[in-house]
């Protein structure tokens, strides 16, 4: 492995590399502001891409920051779902703008394995708040249409579906799914078609899928 920084010329690299990340520096450290001289002393051994490697908390994010998509992220977090973990890691990998809590301001953060430190996050105390901020379009001042994420009566197929590009997607919890306030609220609701016995999957597993949508369509550019 060469050095983290771009533009760099020192040598040296990690001591070594698994699964579980880089170990301490080697060699002569490089010079990049970007770099975490502790991680560089000590190994790095966070749930971060390679490129990343040594690179400082607020760095990463920074980094982010210039790459995230035009989608954020709604979960409805009326009963604590240990869903929205996994939402948000799934928001993370995705590059989500940001992400939205609605309802309770705690939620359970273990399935996030941590990704939520490098994401944006707003939280609303109920539905009007989630409206109201994105009509406004919040800090980029774009207006986001809200659109559901459920398989509900009258639902449209998402596989058919034009998703905007500035919008946020929807979800609600295990089991209830989106309330009844949200779903007025939401533009559209988009269904996930199912082929099988169950009469629903997994939230976690249907957001992954919608946000994927978004990806496919506006950074590849695959029409429906």
């Amino acid at each position: 492995m060469g050095t983290p920084g771009s533009g760099d010329k020192t040598t040296g690299g990690p001591s070594e590399e698994s699964e579980k990340g880089v170990g301490p520096w080697r060699g002569d450290w490089p010079r990049d502001p970007r770099l975490d001289p502790d991680l560089l002393r000590e190994g790095d051994r966070r749930n971060v891409e390679d490129r990343y490697r040594y690179w400082s908390h607020e760095a990463i994010v920074a980094d982010l920051a210039t790459r995230r998509h035009g989608f954020h992220v709604a979960i409805e977090n009326w009963e604590h779902d240990f869903n929205i973990g996994s939402v948000v890691r799934t928001a993370n990998a995705m590059g989500a703008a940001a992400f939205h809590v609605v309802g309770r301001r705690r939620w359970n953060r273990r399935g996030a394995m941590v990704t939520d430190r490098y994401q944006v996050e707003h939280y609303h105390r109920d539905v009007a708040g989630l409206v109201d901020w994105a009509r406004t379009g919040g800090e980029g001042g774009v207006p986001l249409r809200l659109v559901g994420i459920d398989n509900v009566p009258g639902a449209v197929p998402i596989e058919t579906h034009d998703l905007p590009r500035d919008c946020v997607l929807v979800f609600g919890q295990e089991g209830p799914g989106i309330s009844e306030e949200m779903l007025a609220a939401c533009e559209v609701v988009l269904g996930i078609s199912q082929f099988g016995s169950t009469r629903s999957m997994n939230a976690g597993a249907a957001a992954a899928i919608a946000m994927h949508a978004w990806v496919r369509r506006h950074h590849f550019g695959q029409v429906p």
